[in-house]
């Protein structure tokens, strides 16, 4: 089979599903584009085992059909130093060489037989929804900082999809910090759950980065795909019941902080550098209109303090943080101001937007605290 098509244009195709190549190398196979062809259209697919990603294009010319698996780390690095001209690929049906021709330049690479690399799961008696891309994306990057790495728990090292009549809901945690994402302006009308592994959704939000479009997303009880654009994302489900998060949302933290979150993260982050770096402990005493963060590390001596003006309801108090956690966090919210709802210096607080412009979104997050030094 033969084909010629545009360097620039295919080499945005491959990029776009790279991100799964070589991350297992148990088949050498994987470490190859499958590039099949029919007709005019070219279809292009890595895979790792458990995200599979395929991208189509058209070929400028195009003679015979088939498939081949071409070695990706190659085909990629001498794309990158072509300018956007015509490349020709003649693939021998016997031995499966590749002849590529680029301008004045000949280049031959080894590939293989197409029927070896892994077949794309087929997704039957599935749910079907429709999601805008930017809204994945947010909910994406929103959750996917909270999950495990624990692989002891691996329900918990993906994002938790609840999908119900009046909203989908997104929900990552690893224990010790927990993110519930929910949209009121998707409405699936299916109640349906299922948890996606962190790997798929890195290279999801890869290309949702990109454009802006309506992302069909077609699930079962093992895979999910979707699809967007021109690409396609296949993953394997993880297998697991995910814990009852909404057990461990306090229904009543009496005690409000609110203050502005630019100036809060900045405090947190200029404290935290002399704080333990083992528990990168940063001590919050409110008072009134008054904000005090305090951390040490007492093997070194060093301490910081630092006041920030704040609206605060409730009793005085003290209460510990992760400041790595909360900078996770604060990062994540969009808003001028944030609050904290707080309870008792042993019980978990939340973090919430204050006077967020986007009313379909509803953004939780949940951060445990840790002991006090004595």
């Amino acid at each position: 089979m033969k084909f010629i098509v545009s360097s620039s244009a295919l080499l945005k195709q491959l990029q776009a599903i790279s991100g799964v190549v070589g991350t297992n190398s148990t088949l050498p196979i994987l470490d190859n584009f499958l590039f099949s062809l029919d007709e005019n259209e070219i279809s292009i697919s890595a895979s790792d085992l458990e995200t599979t990603m395929n991208a189509r294009i058209t070929a400028d010319m195009a003679e015979g059909s088939g498939s081949v698996a071409i070695p990706a780390k190659i085909l990629l690095d001498t794309l990158k130093t072509f300018t956007n001209i015509p490349v020709t690929f003649d693939v021998n049906d016997n031995n499966y060489s590749i002849a590529l021709t680029a301008g004045e330049g000949k280049f031959r690479l080894a590939g293989q037989n197409g029927e070896d690399f892994p077949k794309t799961p087929v997704v039957e008696e599935s749910n079907k929804i429709e999601v805008e891309s930017d809204i994945l994306f947010n909910a994406i990057a929103k959750t996917i900082f909270a999950a495990s790495n624990d692989e002891l728990r691996p329900a918990m090292s993906g994002v938790f999809c609840e999908c119900s009549k009046d909203n989908i809901t997104f929900v990552a945690t690893d224990a010790h910090k927990l993110v519930r994402y929910r949209r009121a302006d998707v409405k699936p009308n299916v109640d349906a759950s299922f948890i996606i592994p962190k790997k798929s959704l890195n290279q999801l939000r890869h290309i949702f980065s990109h454009d802006a479009a309506t992302v069909s997303l077609e699930f079962n009880e093992t895979n999910a795909i979707f699809s967007f654009q021109n690409i396609t994302v296949t993953c394997r489900l993880i297998d697991g019941k995910y814990p009852n998060y909404n057990a461990v949302i306090p229904k009543s933290n009496p005690k409000k902080l609110v203050v502005d979150r630019v100036p809060f993260i900045n405090a947190i982050k200029r404290v935290s550098l002399f704080s333990n770096q083992t528990t990168y402990q940063v001590k919050f005493k409110i008072a009134g209109t008054e904000l005090i963060l305090n951390a040490e590390d007492l093997d070194y001596s060093n301490e910081a303090n630092e006041r920030l003006n704040c609206h605060f309801e409730g009793d005085d108090m003290e209460i510990g943080f992760n400041s790595r956690f909360l900078l996770e966090m604060l990062n994540n919210v969009e808003t001028e101001q944030v609050m904290m709802e707080l309870s008792e210096p042993n019980r978990a607080g939340l973090i919430l937007p204050v006077d967020s412009e986007n009313k379909e979104e509803d953004i939780l997050m949940l951060v445990m605290p840790i002991m006090l030094n004595a």
